[in-house]
């Protein structure tokens, strides 16, 4: 019987020790699922396809006000480094512990939103207070409340799931925080993040087992009280009357609309081109930003169109897998709210781009250009694809 030296059993025992603690720090102590890696893959196109027609949509207007045709560009992309540092981080973080900051994060999100109402402290920009920051490092408070309210419901409806029935116990606790998100956005003034903040809170509720009888009651109150502030205020109205008949004002209120329906019945098929549309020649308002994907369309076309639309799909179904799989309760809640805040987020701006809304100064995630709307939403897909690590097999 030969004896291994002391020296080498020390070796094999501390060996693969210390590589579990090497993969543990670095989170790859788990197989990662295919759900996990899908759900990375389909956010990393996205995010070049944004970066390319980023470049090609920003180009004139970069080149006309600052000189250099790259100059919206080199800010996407840094951006885009910024949002895959939060993506990483975020999904080597056990999404549990996202439990323990709901206060402070709700606190903090809920606190900058009122500072950007604070005159000299938000920035305005075309009758909007939305911002805080300055020059080029700007972001809105409204996207940290997005992943607070969904952090928010999920953990309230997790830990009183037995009680969820009781009005009081869940639906009383989410509703008063959404109401007081909700009221503090609508003042700067943001109908459209209110809008995706009550989606995120809804959707929560159903999936959640609030009773179906109390979520129609409080979606038919919602729809009605969003009727009138569509019409309360004259540019909200002038939307819905383009919506209604885009083609009466084509010069004026229905501009913008008009110049997407025309970029996109000139793509065809395949497009006219990557770079050379013609709408990004100070024809279509927001280019690289809003209406993004009316540029998708003019310059690759139908086939561009439902390669994006089929990715938002494919999202789609990898969050509600996510969801489903999920290791607990919470998770599950997480995921749902996720999910449904990135794809009702694409469908507003999709639908808005093509006339099916009234237009909406919602950003197409990871492909429009944006700051903080990119990082807080890439911040919370790691989330969901720590979700989907977890998940059951």
């Amino acid at each position: 019987m030969s004896v291994v030296p002391a020296p080498a059993r020390v070796r094999r025992g501390i060996g693969p020790a210390l590589d579990g603690l090497r993969r543990r720090a670095l989170g790859t102590d788990r197989a990662r699922p295919p759900g996990y890696v899908l759900i990375v893959g389909t956010v990393a196109v996205l995010n070049a396809i944004g970066c390319v027609m980023v470049l090609s949509a920003s180009s004139v207007e970069s080149l006309s006000n600052y000189g250099t045709a790259w100059y919206f560009f080199r800010r996407q992309l840094i951006w885009t480094a910024l949002g895959v540092s939060a993506f990483v981080v975020a999904s080597r973080i056990d999404y549990r512990r996202w439990r323990r900051w709901v206060v402070p994060l709700l606190v903090v999100s809920f606190g900058l939103l009122v500072a950007v109402l604070v005159p000299g402290v938000g920035i305005e920009v075309w009758g909007s207070r939305r911002w805080l920051g300055g020059g080029a490092l700007r972001f809105q408070p409204s996207e940290v409340a997005k992943l607070a309210l969904v952090v928010f419901a999920a953990d309230v409806l997790a830990r009183r799931s037995r009680r969820v029935h009781v009005p009081r116990e869940a639906l009383v606790p989410v509703l008063a925080v959404f109401g007081a998100f909700a009221a503090v956005v609508m003042l700067e003034p943001d109908m459209d993040s209110t809008v995706v903040l009550g989606i995120i809170v809804a959707s929560v509720l159903v999936v959640g087992g609030v009773r179906m009888l109390h979520v129609a009651t409080l979606g038919s109150l919602a729809v009605a009280a969003a009727a009138v502030f569509a019409v309360s205020a004259p540019y909200r109205r002038a939307r819905v009357l383009t919506f209604l008949h885009p083609t009466a004002d084509p010069s004026n209120t229905g501009y913008q609309l008009m110049q997407s329906l025309i970029a996109l019945g000139s793509g065809g098929w395949t497009g006219v081109g990557l770079g050379a549309g013609r709408s990004k020649w100070m024809f279509l308002p927001n280019a690289h930003t809003d209406f993004i994907f009316a540029v998708i369309g003019e310059e690759l076309g139908l086939l561009g169109c439902l390669i994006v639309v089929l990715l938002f799909a494919a999202f789609a179904v990898l969050g509600i897998r996510a969801a489903l799989r999920a290791p607990d309760r919470f998770g599950m809640l997480l995921a749902t709210g996720i999910t449904v805040w990135i794809v009702s987020q694409a469908l507003i701006n999709i639908a808005s781009v093509i006339g099916l809304l009234p237009v909406s100064g919602i950003t197409l995630p990871f492909v429009s250009f944006g700051g903080s709307s990119l990082l807080i939403a890439m911040g919370a897909t790691g989330v969901l694809a720590n979700v989907a690590r977890q998940g059951r097999a």
